[in-house]
C-alpha cells in the first residue's frame, strides 16, 4: 500500500493551512458585517465549504485573503439579500461592498503591520509573550493573568503597558524600513 502523499492530499495540507493562517482574520471579516453570531457561524462555515470547492482556482502566488473576502462577501451579501425581509436589517449591500472595496485597498498596509507585529512578538522574552498570549489571544482577564502569572493585578497593568509600548515601538521602526521586493 502506497502512503505516499498525492496531489490531492498536498492541496488539501495547502488549503488547510493558508485558512488555519487566516481563519482569525477571516472570521473578524465575517462578524463585523453580520450582526447575528449564530448567523455569522453558519456564514463562515458556508464560506470555508465553498472555499474549499473552488480550490482549484486559487492562484499560488496570489493574495489568500483577497480570495478569501471574495467568498465571504458573496456569502455575506446574499445573507443580506434573505434579511431584507427583516426589518431590522440596517446594513445594505453598498455598504458591504463599500466595506470590501476599502480592505482592498488597505490590505497591503495591515498586511505588512500584521507581519511586523508577528515580528515584534518573536523579539519579545517568553515571558512577556505568554502575557500578550493570555490577554489577547486567549482573552484572559487582568486578574486571571495576575493569577497565572504570580503578580498582582496593579503589576499586570503596568507590564501590559510597557510590553504594549514595546511593541509600538518595534512595528513602527519595522514599518519605517524599507520593503524588499
Amino acid at each position: 500500500m502506497d502512503f505516499s502523499p498525492n496531489s490531492s492530499d498536498q492541496q488539501t495540507e495547502r488549503y488547510l493551512r493558508l485558512l488555519a493562517q487566516h481563519d482569525r482574520w477571516l472570521a473578524t471579516y465575517v462578524y463585523s458585517l453580520v450582526h447575528d453570531r449564530a448567523d455569522g457561524d453558519e456564514i463562515l462555515q458556508d464560506c470555508k465549504v465553498a472555499m474549499w470547492k473552488h480550490f482549484g482556482s486559487f492562484q499560488a502566488d496570489t493574495n489568500f485573503r483577497a480570495w478569501a473576502r471574495k467568498f465571504a462577501t458573496h456569502h455575506i451579501l446574499n445573507y443580506r439579500r434573505s434579511e431584507k425581509r427583516r426589518p431590522e436589517t440596517v446594513v445594505d449591500d453598498e455598504f458591504i461592498e463599500a466595506v470590501a472595496g476599502e480592505i482592498d485597498r488597505r490590505g497591503g498596509v495591515l498586511d505588512r503591520r500584521s507581519d511586523a507585529l508577528q515580528l515584534c512578538l518573536r523579539k519579545l522574552p517568553e515571558a512577556h509573550r505568554r502575557i500578550i498570549i493570555w490577554r489577547y489571544y486567549e482573552d484572559c482577564g487582568i486578574e486571571e493573568i495576575a493569577a497565572k502569572s504570580e503578580r498582582s493585578v496593579e503589576a499586570v497593568y503596568r507590564l501590559l503597558s510597557r510590553i504594549r509600548t514595546v511593541l509600538n515601538d518595534c512595528v513602527s521602526q519595522q514599518l519605517a524600513q524599507p520593503q524588499h521586493p
